[in-house]
């Protein structure tokens, strides 16, 4: 996989590239103090991933990332926790706070290889061919497969299509979040942010912004606040 790397900052730069150097799978192709520098790298040039900050003079993070074709990948890097929920609804890979943690940046890289590699495969070509109140059926290389819902532990949204996390993999298939969720058990399953439903068996804890499911932070967006505390915490907590 390789990346570019997208900051105002130039220590920051460096403190990314060094991090970056020390994950043997990643190639930094090149360095930017400014979005539209990286735009015009990207005419000439595919970037699998782009790690871009929030803050910049001329064009914001949120903004360039806007300007992307769809099949990028982005890990927004910044300081500011407050951009968590509008970087997740632009569907970036994932969210880095700064000073960013060895750790969560590798997190965040597996993530991006994951996806790079469902994307790149016949994979994406899956479909929803119906469902029951119980299960799905996708169709994957000429097979259908049964997708009970109790093995769902969440659904993301991805670009054009959606991820389902079960308990023994990761399915992605051509279809919109909207649309999967009308299909899955409404008593089970509810929506959290404008990328995730998730399945209310398996979330171990919750706080006012995230949702926690095994290793997984989920956001937990504004206007589904309110009924996500109502119906999986009957009421009996305060979301403000």
């Amino acid at each position: 996989m390789n990346c570019i790397i997208v900051d105002d900052e130039p220590l920051a730069r460096s403190e990314m590239r060094s991090l970056i150097a020390e994950i043997s799978n990643v190639d930094i192709l090149g360095e930017f103090s400014n979005a539209l520098s990286a735009l015009e790298f990207l005419k000439d040039n595919d970037a699998d991933l782009i790690f871009l900050d929030i803050e910049m003079p001329m064009v914001t993070g949120l903004e360039f990332a806007e300007m992307l074709p769809k099949k990028s990948l982005i890990i927004f890097t910044t300081a500011y926790s407050q951009y968590a929920l509008k970087s997740y609804e632009l569907e970036a890979v994932d969210y880095l706070l700064k000073p960013i943690d060895p750790q969560r940046l590798e997190k965040a890289i597996e993530k991006a290889i994951l996806y790079t590699e469902l994307l790149s495969k016949d994979t994406v070509k899956n479909t929803v061919e119906s469902n029951t109140a119980d299960f799905l059926f996708i169709k994957a290389e000429r097979r259908f497969y049964k997708i009970s819902f109790s093995d769902i532990k969440f659904i993301e949204g991805l670009k054009d299509y959606v991820v389902i996390h079960t308990k023994q993999q990761k399915l992605i298939t051509a279809m919109n979040l909207k649309t999967i969720h009308q299909k899955i058990s409404g008593e089970t399953f509810i929506r959290v942010s404008k990328s995730y439903v998730v399945n209310m068996n398996y979330i171990d804890s919750f706080d006012n912004h995230n949702v926690y499911i095994e290793d997984a932070e989920i956001p937990l967006g504004e206007v589904y606040r309110s009924e996500f505390f109502t119906r999986f915490a009957g009421g009996f907590l305060n979301s403000d």
